[in-house]
């Protein structure tokens, strides 16, 4: 398939052997289509990395003095081959073109591109795509079989021209306030939870817009943001606040994991490690554990919640007698939802991490190497691989523009 070629219905349909039995096609769902991708930091990157893991060739558009910005945004003191290992991450595979920005002849060439590419995806800060000229009504007239996509901070209203940086947009959110223990005031998650959901929704949303492509022909702007990102993050709890009385969500003080649940849900600390216990009656575990102390507790499921944390540091107690080892091996035989809590040493050690086979090693020609993640997506049974690491500036410049005749 030559690059930005059209996917009419038919070609999207499997095609037929002699007996009337369909040829299976080992290609990867996305093959063929070029996806331009003139985002940086984690949340367009992050999306343009899951589309090439589902087959699609991307090429990343750099600033030629510097590139992505997330190149020097170091999440240790860790560098490979003068990048971050974040960037590293969440950039592999790609190719880098090489554009100036500000110069007339790259920009005449980045719109050539774009008349040939599928898809496009730009997370710049609200006015800037549009003081560039490649905002959706211009690109749109130069490929009207585009898919576009949009990143922002906050979508639109008041705090559009507001810093869209993901630790803000969880403050805007709410989502602080599900996190930790009672006291401990709003708690934001150890990641960048924002970005990556947004990635993860504009990729759905291009996959959606591509399907409609291959019925009508045409292209659409597919826009989201991190705050409406986290806002469908936390639609489970938020629709229990909309619907009993504008409620807010009040976090167990003793061992909270989730704000809306009844003990035991949590996380406790045993003889040697930590155990979660999930949504398990209380007679029961108390039986297994033996606590005659939760006696009071064993005939009324709506102190479950109402005394969550008396009955969850009761239950602390106990664990904390013996090993986790020991606490699975009584638990799990009768069904009890429970895991041991792992720490990633542990995880990458376990026979359920290494059969998933999530890992891979990725090179570069300046002898680079990287051990990162697959993606966690498998396509007839098997998980999608490259061996290309992140690129250089421009590393790719010269083969595009010979290719593209840019």
């Amino acid at each position: 398939m030559t690059p930005g070629s059209a996917t009419d219905l038919e070609s999207c349909l499997p095609q037929q052997a002699a007996g009337g039995n369909a040829v299976i096609d080992h290609a990867l769902p996305l093959d063929g289509l070029v996806v331009v991708d003139l985002s940086q930091f984690l949340s367009g990157p992050y999306c343009a990395l899951r589309l090439l893991d589902f087959g699609a060739r991307v090429i990343k558009v750099e600033r030629p003095d510097g590139g992505d910005l997330s190149r020097r945004l170091y999440l240790s003191d860790t560098e490979i081959g003068g990048d971050s290992t974040l960037f590293h991450a969440i950039n592999r595979g790609k190719e880098s073109l090489a554009i100036d920005l500000k110069d007339e002849a790259d920009m005449a060439s980045l719109r050539r591109l774009l008349a040939r590419a599928d898809v496009m995806i730009q997370n710049f800060r609200p006015g800037v795509i549009e003081r560039l000229g490649l905002d959706y009504e211009s690109v749109r007239v130069i490929n009207p079989r585009l898919v576009y996509a949009s990143i922002s901070g906050y979508g639109d209203g008041p705090w559009v021209k507001r810093p869209g940086q993901d630790l803000l947009a969880q403050a805007r959110s709410g989502v602080m306030w599900l996190n930790g223990d009672e006291a401990q005031g709003p708690v934001p998650f150890g990641l960048a939870v924002a970005d990556m959901l947004a990635g993860a929704a504009v990729a759905q949303g291009i996959l959606a817009a591509l399907v409609r492509r291959g019925v009508t022909g045409r292209g659409s702007h597919v826009e989201t943001s991190l705050l409406e990102a986290l806002i469908d993050f936390q639609f489970e709890v938020l629709t229990t606040h909309l619907n009993d009385g504008g409620r807010l969500p009040r976090r167990s003080a003793f061992r909270s994991a989730h704000a809306y649940l009844a003990a035991p849900y949590g996380v406790y600390p045993t003889q040697d490690g930590f155990l979660a216990i999930a949504m398990t009656p209380i007679p029961i575990l108390a039986d297994l554990l033996g606590i005659e102390a939760l006696a009071p507790y064993r005939d009324d499921p709506a102190s479950w919640f109402g005394a969550r944390d008396a009955i969850k540091a009761i239950i602390a107690q106990r664990l904390a007698e013996e090993t986790s080892e020991h606490w699975l091996a009584l638990l799990e035989p009768a069904d009890i939802w429970c895991a041991k809590v792992l720490d990633w040493t542990e995880l990458l050690e376990s026979d359920g991490f290494r059969k998933l086979d999530m890992l891979q090693t990725v090179r570069r020609a300046d002898d680079v190497a990287i051990r990162t993640t697959r993606a966690p997506v498998r396509f007839d049974g098997t998980r999608p691989g490259g061996a290309e690491a992140a690129p250089r500036i421009g590393e790719h410049s010269a083969a595009i523009r010979r290719e593209f005749e840019l």
